[in-house]
């Protein structure tokens, strides 16, 4: 099937982790209700986004995956017939954590997980505190309805990462996201900065001919410090917007895409034809020195 709809969740979290996945849900059928095939959530939508401080006692918002949470979510992916994006906080061992998305397919099977790569350290975003890089690799899963790549947030400003995924066969990357804006910025410095993050996924989405789906909370949190700048999309394989969700309201939206358009424009724009892989060995340096 080449024309699918793809349903992106975009809400804002309240400290009751029950009720996160409650509303979560509520967007799951609002989103099937107006006929979406895949769902994807935000990163870590179970919570408030607790990385703004190093606090042990977070760590009691992980889970191991599969878990309580992706097995609720299966149920609902099963009846409804979706498949579900799903951002959790994974509690592997002991002491051993990571920021981890489950995918769910349509009938409710657990496909697998795929584990943050890039972990951040930022004002507001000491995740290094919370993360252990993932180390399963790149990851696609052939879903009831396409074969899908999952990267999460930071992942977002690497091209590295988003052409491995690619290159496996992924038809549509999606990015469950939590980014905002600190409140005491001014427009322009936050214009700036939503532009770049919509620039460098739409530009994974040209390199690589396919489509790029990014799906972000929205909403006020840290006592007011942080506003998350909402402003999912979904861009067409040559970095076309197609929906762009607002800064500031809850939104469920619901996109078709059409996977057949990724052979059109690799054919005409034949990245992957010319690319030199014979050239590439410096990438794998953490610098180029002299």
């Amino acid at each position: 099937m080449s024309k699918i709809k793809i349903g992106l969740v975009q809400m804002s979290c309240v400290a009751d982790k029950a009720a996160n996945i409650s509303r979560a849900i509520e967007g799951i059928r609002k989103a099937h209700a107006g006929g979406a095939q895949i769902v994807c959530l935000q990163e870590l939508f179970t919570s408030l986004y607790f990385c703004d401080e190093e606090n042990y006692d977070h760590f009691a918002l992980a889970e191991a995956i599969p878990g309580p949470s992706s097995e609720t979510l299966a149920t609902v992916a099963a009846e409804l017939g979706v498949v579900i994006i799903a951002s959790l906080f994974e509690k592997r061992a002991q002491g051993l954590y990571h920021n981890t998305t489950a995918v769910l397919d349509a009938d409710g099977t657990y496909l697998g997980k795929y584990r943050k790569m890039h972990i951040p350290d930022d004002p507001s975003y000491y995740e290094k505190f919370y993360f252990t890089p993932g180390d399963l690799g790149y990851k696609v899963f052939k879903t009831k309805f396409a074969t899908i790549g999952v990267l999460i947030c930071w992942d977002q400003w690497y091209p590295e990462a988003a052409r491995i995924t690619s290159l496996m066969g992924a038809e549509v990357l999606f990015y469950p996201t939590a980014i905002g804006w600190a409140t005491s910025q001014d427009a322009a410095t936050n214009t700036e900065q939503y532009n770049a993050w919509q620039t460098i996924q739409r530009s994974h989405a040209v390199a690589n001919g396919v489509y790029v789906v990014s799906v972000n909370r929205v909403g006020f949190e840290q006592d007011g410090r942080m506003q998350f700048w909402g402003g999912s999309f979904v861009s067409n394989p040559f970095g076309t917007v197609v929906y762009q969700a607002s800064h500031e309201q809850e939104e469920t939206p619901v996109v078709e895409i059409d996977t057949e358009k990724t052979d059109q424009y690799r054919t005409h724009w034949p990245f992957l034809r010319d690319r030199r892989i014979d050239s590439y060995e410096p990438i794998t340096r953490r610098y180029i020195d002299e």
